[in-house]
């Protein structure tokens, strides 16, 4: 029974924060095991393009440090905000979401090669709970019954709790930067005087991500509209 609940509760999980939460809970599980260990997941720009260990373009956002207070953490943001940004702005478009990830994911390694980060797994939690918080602006937060504010101002707070707890912020610097640089190229640019869509996902991830949706009636919320939160309707910013 609590077998078919679990599963049951498991496959409503949208298909790309399933994926993407497994595989890490997975490779950290390997971990624990000894079944692999660190040094064959991290991010080494040598053994990449030298000994085409290739895998660690992937392997390196998938893990997120041994079990503990950190991995629980970022496991609970992870799947939180991949989830609601899947559900929500992204409903419907698997192909898009994939496309941030791939996406997010080069800009980061791009950036990886000139900082010294190994493990790029938080800065991608970073960057997807940046996307949803600007997305989402007039959402209130509540954060361990500390701190009330809007949403837009998580990033930076998860970005204070890090420096109070001695981690390096270089980390959520650079998911707020990939988070803004796609916010601003999918939200924002389109619909300035002179922009238009830089951004546009490939046909052979529609081909094989998207499915034609359920309710052909179905209207999305403003805040689920392609492109995201409608900047032109509604209450400002601060108005």
């Amino acid at each position: 029974m609590a077998y078919q609940t679990f599963r049951q509760e498991y496959l409503q999980v949208p298909p790309v924060t399933r994926a993407y939460t497994t595989a890490c809970v997975l490779t950290t599980a390997a971990v624990q095991l000894e079944l692999i260990t660190p040094f064959q997941l991290y991010f080494n720009p040598e053994l990449i393009f030298k000994h085409f260990q290739v895998w660690r373009l992937v392997t390196n956002y998938l893990f997120f440090g041994p079990v503990g207070f950190n991995f629980l953490f970022n496991m609970i943001f992870l799947y939180r905000y991949c989830r609601m940004l899947e559900e929500g702005s992204f409903r419907g478009r698997t192909a898009d979401f994939v496309f941030m990830f791939l996406f997010g994911g080069l800009l980061m390694t791009l950036f990886g090669l000139f900082v010294n980060l190994v493990f790029l797994g938080q800065a991608f939690t970073i960057m997807l709970v940046y996307v949803w918080s600007r997305r989402n602006p007039f959402v209130r937060m509540n954060f361990f019954g500390l701190l009330i504010f809007q949403a837009p101002f998580l990033p930076w707070v998860l970005m204070g709790f890090s420096l109070l707890l001695g981690n390096s912020i270089i980390v959520d610097l650079l998911g707020i930067a990939v988070g803004h640089i796609y916010f601003f190229l999918e939200d924002v640019f389109p619909n300035q005087p002179g922009g238009g869509r830089l951004l546009k996902t490939p046909s052979i991830l529609k081909a094989i991500f998207d499915t034609p949706e359920e309710d052909p009636n179905y209207n999305p919320l403003p805040e689920e509209r392609p492109g995201g939160f409608a900047w032109g309707e509604g209450q400002r910013l601060g108005g």
